[in-house]
């Protein structure tokens, strides 16, 4: 089983920012009553899945947000030795945390952060121009990612993955590979390199809608993508999901987990959790959320996961992998044969360099993966086409919409998805020549409901 313990505080909201956070601004978090009685209350909530779930092992832990090092060790030391003690920490379990680098600026915190247990950090970097930084709203400055990166080198990480977003207002191939040679230098072990989606609302789009600034165009965004997929390669950095990429050994286990199907439990407000085939999303209101736990129903708005809806899912997330998704997987979700189904579809792709076949295994190739929802949306509406046979796997759920206008039936999940999900949907692009056209929208998010930053 994986664990996420969604911390939802952060100092401030960065200018691009729509997922679930409340800025505490400068007061020390320690301060905070709301920060209080989330922690209590988050301990509370770990001990009611305790009782229903019984003892078993806990392969990764992920502590998101929000900005989790705003906390300080003690509390994902009392988090993770709860953890243990209600479920049992596997040996060698993967303990990751969000981090940003101003809260890394003090060595005594690094050093309590690697004593409570965390073994991986996951650094929002975002850009090593300050010029960038600024835009985007981000609260460091490019000498405090490289005193962080010192501090925990010296503290004795050996874990280290910088998050970094391209597609910049401004910002063209040159910079972004300028930007992405400047973080190498630093020898992160992990690399997240994300696409700026600007979410209607914040005030990067409102800029934008404004006409204050403008987005690079679409050729040019493709070439940061393609690009920096080589230059990472070159420093030895595989891709192996579409917006992530590792020395070898150093694959985001707990990512993996999320992209191959494993259950997981989502702690804290907004988290979604994945257990036994049902799926439930806690509310992000802190008030009411407490209250769920006082009640003991954390999971009272539960759904089950349909035959139909595991069957699609694991389709999308497994074409969003470099390994690709295996054939005899969709055979042993729906009885049937994949490429009886959809073998001209995939001569088609493999035709038009997208995808590759390699034995009982479909994968999209980098040029694939930039038009991935297009490609995940048209094998959707192929298997509507297949009619009574897949429609007895089971209907579709009821609430939120993946694909807006981008297919004719789309796909509908029970409740939001991860975060570590959501920032790499890219665009839908026209690829001339082939079947898998779309006209973009207004935001490189307009189009394609992303996954929500559910945890």
């Amino acid at each position: 089983m994986l664990v996420y313990i969604h911390v939802p505080f952060c100092r401030s909201r960065c200018r691009y920012c729509a997922f679930h956070s409340l800025p505490l601004g400068p007061a020390s978090p320690d301060a905070s009553p709301r920060v209080a009685a989330y922690r209590d209350h988050l301990l509370r909530e770990l001990d009611l899945w305790a009782t229903r779930l019984g003892r078993r092992p806990v392969e990764s832990v992920f502590f998101g947000g929000g900005t989790p090092s705003l906390l300080p060790p003690d509390f994902q030391a009392a988090v993770l030795e709860r953890i243990d003690r209600h479920f049992h920490l596997a040996a060698g379990a993967e303990i990751s945390m969000e981090a940003n680098p101003e809260s890394l600026l003090a060595r005594r915190a690094v050093d309590g952060y690697l004593a409570a247990g965390i073994n991986r950090i996951s650094m929002g970097v975002q850009s090593m121009d300050d010029r960038f930084l600024s835009l985007l709203g981000r609260p460091h400055r490019r000498a405090d990612v490289l005193r962080a990166v010192e501090h925990l080198r010296a503290a004795g990480c050996r874990n280290l993955g910088l998050d970094l977003m391209w597609g910049l207002p401004g910002q063209d191939a040159a910079h972004w590979l300028s930007t992405l040679e400047d973080a190498l230098a630093l020898e992160p072990e992990h690399v997240s390199a994300y696409g700026l989606t600007l979410e209607e609302g914040t005030p990067l789009e409102r800029d934008w809608s404004a006409g204050r600034l403008s987005l690079p165009e679409d050729d040019e965004q493709e070439r940061m993508y393609l690009e920096g997929i080589r230059l990472l390669a070159a420093h030895g950095l595989e891709q192996y999901e579409i917006s992530n990429y590792a020395r070898p050994g150093f694959f985001s286990r707990h990512n993996m987990g999320y992209w191959t199907g494993a259950d997981y439990l989502g702690l804290g407000p907004a988290a979604t959790s994945t257990l036994e085939g049902r799926r439930w999303t806690d509310t992000p209101d802190q008030a009411r959320w407490q209250a769920d736990i006082d009640a003991g129903r954390p999971d009272h708005d539960a759904e089950a996961i349909t035959p139909r809806i595991r069957l699609e899912e694991r389709l999308m997330l497994s074409l969003r992998t470099c390994a690709g998704f295996g054939l005899a997987e969709y055979t042993s979700l729906s009885g049937r044969d994949f490429l009886a189904d959809h073998g001209g579809w995939c001569r088609e792709l493999v035709a038009a360099g997208l995808a590759r076949l390699d034995g009982d295994r479909l994968a999209l190739t980098p040029q694939g993966l930039l038009v991935s929802n297009a490609v995940v949306a048209d094998l959707f509406e192929r298997l509507d086409e297949l009619g009574p046979s897949i429609d007895m796997l089971g209907g579709r759920g009821e609430t939120d919409t993946l694909f807006d206008n981008c297919a004719p039936s789309p796909l509908v999940l029970p409740s939001p998805f991860p975060k570590l999900l959501s920032w790499s949907l890219y665009k839908v692009r026209s690829v001339p020549g082939s079947r898998w056209r779309w006209s973009p929208g207004r935001t490189k998010g307009e189009g394609t409901k992303a996954f929500h930053r559910g945890y």
